[in-house]
C-alpha cells in the first residue's frame, strides 16, 4: 500500500496536471504541422517542464457533487443558448430599440466556492442578452446587464432558480 502511495506522489510530481501535458503534446504537433519523433520527444518535454513548473499557481479542484448534473447543466446551457440566440435576434430585427428595456440587476449570491462563481457568470455571459458585469467585493452578490428585462426582479428569479440552484447542487 505505501509503495502504492509512493508511486502516486512521483506521478503527480512528473505529471501534475496529465490532461494538460497531453493537450500541450498535441498543440505542439500542431504547431510542427508534421509528426516526428523529434518533435513529440520535444513536445512530451515542453508539457512536462510547463505542467511542473506551474502547477503551483494551479488551485485545488473544486469538489463536484455529481458528474450527472453537471453534464445535465452543461446540456441545459447549451439549449439556453440557443434559445437565446432566436430570442435576441427577434429583438433586434423586429422590435425598435427604444422599446428594449435594458437595465443593470443585481445577482445574490448563495455560491461561496470561486469556481461556481465563475461558472454562474460565464454562464450568463455565454447566454445572448445578458453579461456578468462585476462580482462584489464581498462575493455576495453579481452584477449583470440585461439587453431586455421589462421586469428586474423575475430575471433574477430566473437566473436564481435557472443556475445559481444548479450550481449549488453541483458543487458542494
Amino acid at each position: 500500500m505505501a509503495a502504492k502511495m509512493d508511486q502516486r506522489s512521483l506521478m503527480r510530481r512528473w505529471l501534475p496536471h496529465p490532461l494538460l501535458s497531453a493537450v500541450l503534446i498535441l498543440l505542439w504537433m500542431l504547431l510542427l504541422d508534421s509528426f516526428t519523433a523529434g518533435g513529440l520527444l520535444v513536445g512530451t518535454v515542453l508539457s512536462l517542464v510547463i505542467s511542473a513548473v506551474t502547477s503551483n499557481f494551479w488551485p485545488a479542484r473544486p469538489p463536484l457533487r455529481s458528474w450527472r448534473r453537471a453534464l445535465a447543466f452543461m446540456l441545459l446551457v447549451l439549449w439556453d443558448v440557443v434559445v437565446a440566440n432566436v430570442l435576441v435576434a427577434r429583438l433586434i430585427l423586429f422590435r425598435p430599440s427604444s422599446a428594449l428595456r435594458s437595465r443593470w440587476i443585481t445577482i445574490p449570491l448563495s455560491l461561496t466556492s470561486p469556481e461556481a462563481i465563475t461558472v454562474l457568470a460565464g454562464t450568463i455571459t455565454m447566454t445572448p442578452g445578458t453579461v456578468s458585469g462585476d462580482v462584489a467585493a464581498d462575493g455576495r452578490s453579481l452584477l449583470v446587464h440585461c439587453l431586455d428585462a421589462p421586469d428586474a426582479e423575475a430575471a433574477v428569479r430566473d437566473i436564481t432558480t435557472r443556475y445559481q440552484s444548479r450550481l449549488m447542487e453541483i458543487f458542494s
